[in-house]
């Protein structure tokens, strides 16, 4: 084989295998958890330990990663505390989840002096203390293009969304072609850290309260807050009317806002 050849063979499986990555989705279950107030030191030490036995469950490929969130503000501050964020790579295994064999399994190998007794125990004390009043499904739909590093301290603005009726489509391709842009703006230009957008990956009726969600990523509040001043003065006026319609074809239920305590990438 030429030197040519073996130059263009390189560019080729590097263009092939950066392809391979950007068609990679993302599937994410959020666990909203609620700890009553007497038990929240009980809860901070089995999150804890959840990060090693999440940790050994990236390893072994079950996961793509896990976040675990305290909540700062939101509309359900009564109804839980907490946003816990696992990574898959496919529906099948986001539905299918890490079962209760499997993170005992993962817990003895993370904790190798604890037996099968304490290992049970440690299981039934946690479900004890926490309850998880709301879960939810998605697919990653789109995300902007950065290197932020998720590290314990980041912030993220959760926004639920309901599409309109009869506008799903047109609230979709508003986030992708309208606000995107935007957020990827404020990425250069410092503001943000990194933002996606997700839809709901279950079927869902009428009645359902969301039907896509945003996350939002700063590293700090002094980002967050300048991100929140953020505007665009170049903004043409066919920009500004696409921005409202793109606002007109959804409705943002809930916003919250949290703090990342633990993470396993």
């Amino acid at each position: 084989m030429t030197m040519k050849k073996i130059v263009l063979f390189l560019i080729f499986g590097l263009l092939m295998a950066g392809g391979i990555r950007a068609q990679q989705t993302q599937y994410l279950v959020f666990d909203f958890i609620k700890v009553e107030d007497d038990q929240i030191f009980d809860y901070i030490e089995f999150k804890d330990l959840m990060e090693k036995v999440y940790r050994q469950a990236l390893t072994d490929g079950k996961i793509q990663g896990w976040d675990f969130w305290s909540l700062q503000s939101g509309a359900d501050q009564e109804a839980f505390q907490y946003i816990m964020i696992t990574y898959y790579n496919d529906p099948v295994n986001m539905m299918n989840g890490l079962d209760e064999s499997a993170m005992m399994d993962y817990t003895k190998i993370a904790y190798p002096h604890l037996n099968d007794a304490q290992v049970a125990n440690l299981f039934q004390n946690a479900l004890d203390i926490k309850d998880t009043p709301m879960r939810l499904y998605m697919k990653e739909i789109v995300g902007t293009s950065d290197d932020f590093q998720m590290k314990p301290g980041v912030l993220a603005s959760f926004d639920l969304m309901k599409a309109r009726e009869g506008m799903f489509e047109a609230y979709e391709q508003a986030e992708m072609e309208v606000f995107r842009p935007i957020h990827q703006n404020k990425i250069e230009q410092g503001m943000m850290g990194h933002w996606s957008f997700l839809r709901t990956a279950l079927p869902l009726g009428s009645q359902a309260k969301s039907t896509h969600l945003t996350m939002n990523m700063y590293k700090d509040y002094m980002q967050f807050f300048n991100s929140q001043e953020y505007e665009d003065m170049n903004q043409s006026v066919a920009q500004q009317k696409a921005v409202n319609e793109g606002l007109n074809s959804r409705d943002q239920k809930w916003v919250y806002l949290a703090t990342l305590e633990n993470v396993v990438r």
